[in-house]
Formats: C-alpha cells, sequence, structure tokens
C-alpha cells in the first residue's frame, strides 16, 4: 500500500514540476515571444491561415472572438454529424460496424464538439475507424477552442483599456500546433512501445489458451489515447476506455496517461502568472485549487483502500482494498487517485469502474464535477474559476464598504450578474435534468415511454444507486466530463438528446460569460492600485474564494447527495 501512495504522490509531484516550466512556454506563445519551436511551426501556420484566408494578426473584440468560436463549432458538428449518420456506408471500416441512429449520432457528435466525450456507444463495435480519426480531430479543436478562449481572458486581464483581445484563429492554431500536437504525439510513442494498437487494420482472430477462438480489436488507439489525454477530452478508444489493456497496457502507461491529462491544466494557471507578470496570483489559485483537489482524492484513497464495510462485517479481511471494478496492475490507491483526477479535470477517462466505488469515493467524484473549477478542462477550467472570482471580489468589496474592483476595473452590476447566472446555471442543468429521469423512471408515464422505449428499463441498479447513476450522467454532461456510472441504459432517445442539449448549454454558456464579462472589464478606465485596494493575490482573497465556491456547492448539491451515494455511505456502515 505505501508503494501505492508513493507512486501517486510522485506521479502529482512530478506534474506540477514540469508545469511551471511548459506554463512559462505557454506564455511566451501566446505573447508572441520567440521560441525554440518557432522553425518547425511558423511555416506550417504561415500555410494555415494562407490557405483559410484568415489574417491572424487581426484584432477581435469579444464579441468577434465569440462570433468565431460558434462559427467553426457549427461546421465541426454538422461534418461529424453526417459522418457518424453513414458511416456504415463510408470508407475504413474494415469491422463492417454499422452507421449510428440519429439521436445516438446528436448526442456522439456534440459530445466530442464540446470536450466532453461522454459514449453511450461502444468503441469496439460503435464507431468505424473513419469515424474515430473524425472524433480524434474534434478531440484536438475542442481542446484548442478552450485554450483559446482561456487566452482571450487573460489578455482581458493584462491590458489596461482595451477593445482589442488577440485574434482567435491565431490562439487556436498555435494552441493545436505548439502544444497539444507535440505533448499528445509524445503520449501517443509511449503508448505504442507499452503495447498499445497503432493500426487500420480490422479484428485479429487468436486462439486463447482454453482454445477458444477471439476476435481481438485493433485499430488506431495510440493516436487517440494521446490526444485523449493531452487535450483532457477522455472519449475512450475502446468501450472500458482506459481499463483496457490496450488503451493502458502497464504502470508505465497508466502513469504517462495520469500526467498527460493534469499537465495543460496546471501549465495553463503558471502560464497566467508569467503572461500578466504576477506571479504570485497564479500560485494563489493554484493553491485554492490544489486544497480542493486534496480534500477530494483523499478520501476517496481512503475508501477504496480500506475496502467495503459490508464485507468487513461479515469476517473478510481485505488486505487489497476495494478490488471490484479495478485493474489489478494498478490497484485501489491509483485507481481512487485517477478517478478524482479525471473528474476534477473533467477528462472523463477511467481506469476503473466508478460504479464500483464506494460510496465516499461516488460522492467525491460527484463533487469534483459538482464544483467543476478545479483545474479544469484545457483553457475552460481557468474560465469556471474566473466566474468565482468575480462573485469573491464582489462579496468582499460589500464586506468593506468598497467598490469592489479586480486588476484595477471596477465590478459592477453587469458583471456580476452574468457571473451569477453562471453560476446558477451548473447547478440547474444538473438537478432539473436529474428530477425529469427521476419522475420517469418512477412513473414510466407514456411520454417517458414514448421518448426512452422503456423508462424502468434505464436502472440495472434500484434505489440510491440507481438514483446516483442518473444524477452522474446530468453531473457528467453539464461538467463536460464524460465519465459514467456505467449501470445506467443510456444509449436511448431520452438519455441521447437531453444529455446533447445539457452538452450544448454548459459547454458554450460558461465559456460566453467569462468572455463577456473579460470583455466588459477590459474596456473600462484603469483605476491604479492605492492602499485601500483589495488585493487579490493573497492567501486571505484564497480563502475568500475557497469559501464562495464551497458554499454555492453545498447548498446546491447537499440534497441530491443525500438521496445518492450519501445514503447509500450510512447504508453500509
Amino acid at each position: 500500500m505505501n508503494t501505492e501512495i508513493l507512486g501517486v504522490f510522485s506521479i502529482f509531484i512530478i506534474t506540477i514540476v514540469l508545469a511551471i516550466p511548459l506554463g512559462k512556454y505557454l506564455a511566451k506563445v501566446f505573447s508572441g515571444d520567440k521560441t525554440l519551436l518557432d522553425p518547425l511551426f511558423n511555416p506550417i501556420e504561415k500555410l494555415i491561415f494562407k490557405v483559410s484566408s484568415i489574417n491572424a494578426s487581426e484584432e477581435m473584440n469579444w464579441k468577434q472572438h465569440l462570433k468565431a468560436m460558434l462559427g467553426v463549432n457549427f461546421f465541426w458538428f454538422l461534418i461529424c454529424f453526417m459522418v457518424l449518420l453513414f458511416q456504415g456506408s463510408l470508407p475504413l471500416n474494415p469491422d463492417n460496424n454499422p452507421s449510428m441512429t440519429a439521436d445516438l449520432a446528436f448526442n456522439t457528435a456534440i459530445s466530442f464538439l464540446v470536450n466532453c466525450n461522454l459514449q453511450h456507444y461502444s468503441g469496439e463495435t460503435g464507431v468505424s475507424y473513419l469515424s474515430q480519426l473524425m472524433l480524434m480531430f474534434l478531440q484536438f479543436v475542442s481542446a484548442g477552442v478552450g485554450i483559446a478562449a482561456a487566452v482571450m481572458v487573460f489578455n482581458a486581464m493584462k491590458e489596461r483599456t482595451t477593445e482589442k483581445l488577440g485574434n482567435f484563429y491565431n490562439y487556436f492554431v498555435k494552441s493545436c500546433t505548439r502544444i497539444l500536437l507535440p505533448l499528445s504525439a509524445l503520449v501517443a510513442i509511449v503508448l505504442v512501445f507499452g503495447g498499445t494498437p497503432m493500426t487500420f487494420e480490422g479484428k485479429d482472430r487468436i486462439t486463447s489458451l482454453q482454445g477458444d477462438t477471439v476476435e481481438v480489436s485493433r485499430g488506431p488507439a495510440a493516436a487517440f489515447i494521446g490526444i485523449k489525454h493531452i487535450g483532457t477530452n477522455g472519449g475512450g478508444f475502446f468501450g472500458a476506455n482506459s481499463a483496457h489493456p490496450f488503451e493502458n497496457p502497464t504502470y508505465l502507461t497508466n502513469a504517462v496517461e495520469l500526467w498527460a491529462q493534469m499537465i495543460i491544466p496546471f501549465a495553463m494557471i503558471f502560464a497566467l502568472g508569467y503572461y500578466l507578470r504576477k506571479r504570485k496570483l497564479s500560485w494563489i489559485i493554484f493553491g485554492v485549487m490544489t486544497a480542493g483537489f486534496l480534500l477530494l482524492v483523499i478520501p476517496t484513497m481512503n475508501a477504496e483502500l480500506a475496502g467495503n464495510p459490508a464485507i468487513e462485517k461479515m469476517g473478510i479481511t481485505q488486505s487489497t482494498g476495494a478490488m471490484e471494478g479495478k485493474e489489478v496492475r494498478f490497484g485501489p490507491a491509483v485507481s481512487g487517485f485517477w478517478s478524482i483526477a479525471t473528474t476534477v479535470i473533467s477528462t472523463g477517462s477511467v481506469n476503473s469502474m466508478h460504479d464500483s466505488a464506494m460510496p465516499m469515493s461516488g460522492t467525491m467524484q460527484l463533487l469534483a464535477m459538482m464544483v467543476n473549477c478545479f483545474y479544469g478542462g484545457c483553457g475552460v477550467g481557468f474560465l469556471n474559476f474566473y466566474i468565482f472570482i468575480i462573485l469573491a471580489v464582489f462579496i468582499s468589496g460589500l464586506m468593506v464598504g468598497r467598490t469592489p474592483e479586480f486588476l484595477g476595473k471596477k465590478i459592477e452590476a453587469r458583471e456580476v450578474k452574468i457571473a451569477a447566472f453562471i453560476a446558477i446555471l451548473h447547478p440547474l442543468l444538473i438537478l432539473a435534468g436529474t428530477a425529469l429521469a427521476s419522475y420517469f423512471a418512477a412513473n414510466d408515464t407514456a411520454m417517458g415511454y414514448w421518448f426512452s422505449g422503456n423508462a424502468t428499463g434505464w436502472l440495472n441498479n434500484p434505489g440510491n444507486h440507481g438514483f446516483s447513476e442518473m444524477l452522474y450522467e446530468y453531473t457528467s454532461s453539464a461538467a463536460n466530463n464524460g465519465s459514467g456510472f456505467e449501470g445506467l441504459g443510456d444509449n436511448n432517445p431520452f438519455w441521447n438528446i437531453t444529455t446533447g442539449i445539457v452538452l450544448l448549454l454548459s459547454r458554450f454558456l460558461p465559456i460566453i460569460g467569462p468572455l463577456a464579462i473579460a470583455g466588459l472589464l477590459a474596456r473600462k478606465k484603469y483605476i491604479p492600485e492605492s492602499a485601500g485596494t483589495l488585493k487579490t493575490d493573497t492567501t486571505i482573497f484564497g480563502v475568500m474564494v475557497f469559501a464562495v465556491i464551497a458554499i454555492i456547492a453545498a447548498l446546491s448539491f447537499f440534497p441530491a447527495l443525500a438521496l445518492g451515494p450519501l445514503a447509500e455511505y450510512f447504508t453500509l456502515k
């Protein structure tokens, strides 16, 4: 057990150490400073802009950023939807997997478009290689969009008074070419040498030791899995995701995949400090996020190492911890750590089955997505945290009787209303969706039957755990996470359409809100710092932000958690 914990600690510390220089590199890239990779990527980027007729040096305001972002996303959605809808008749389909139904294609295209990768299909039988390549493309561009949006907010925080906040296409292309592509290629190379397949051949037929004939799925998995983690996407090439021995063959690949999903979210926070030349502020933000992360991961690892108390009551000692739903090559400690890393960071990949986790672990996994601002996904993690900074500044200003200010700009009613709306939107989408699903599951009404096929057939588990499965599905969708309890029958029109709507609203509105706030603040008159200015790079302010996050999360989600995983936890005692 001590070795397992040492492994987790080492991965975490190595990620932080490497994130600092990567953050400095990111700041240089987006500031336009020279880097060692300029000779390699400058010609590629110039060619991209020339072919697309885009002027990458043209400055944009926040509305123009938003228009460009929404426009390209709509275009990508249409292409992906059509590929999935007709994949059975398209090339690169050696296993002859059928085309998706319209509702499943709708859900899948949106899911990968918004960096969620919620999967209501199994990769072995649900998609062709052409579709996998299309989804892999979306894993690059969705992460690039999130990073580009964050850099626009960085610009608004940096400039004193301006409406021009850089160029969306410039930031987006650089995110893909100079950050996502090299890092994902590095991870893919490690995976290939670890045993992950990288081929366009179809299923391989083998004979097992028992003499049975087995068809084993293959494909261009290594490239897919590299960007899956570097881009905090999380979609599995195979149905079992990173619990599959081809997606995650060894303890080394497990460590690399853990590092890969954490490195850019960590680095983006340090990049903020270098970009603004306010490194102390970035450390305060990182400290708040890390405190929240540790409060979630420590109880989870403890619960998984302790095992199931119901089994202990039977007099059976669980020396290896709670191993149901976990791979023996990883163990409960690393699996517990992964489950919180993947839900905090919004990657959504799994190396164990969350449905088999202890109730306290399930509570922590849900809370990680409900809070949705500790590290977070590529770029958007900081955008979610930015909302809580605005709210904390406003509340602090009220407490001391001063007009709230953040980095020399007054926080006024308009910005606070936007921030409050975005903060309330997240629990609204989760709880409203769960309430609707619970009603249909309990009553199996005519509408529920027509919409879902058979509402009572959704749940493989009754009672509190069944409620947790529905709560988790909408929480994962709203947090752009994509992981699931997987005891839920979710490939039907009801779940495909409702989660698809939640995916759209919970991706773009939380980006639009911070962009709007940043744009409004950027054009305001700069107010020099004085003796009465509230300092936001102090531990006290960090505690204030953490308190705001905790209070909003507790008030919004405690009743739902009490009906689900917490109730299940107390039944085992």
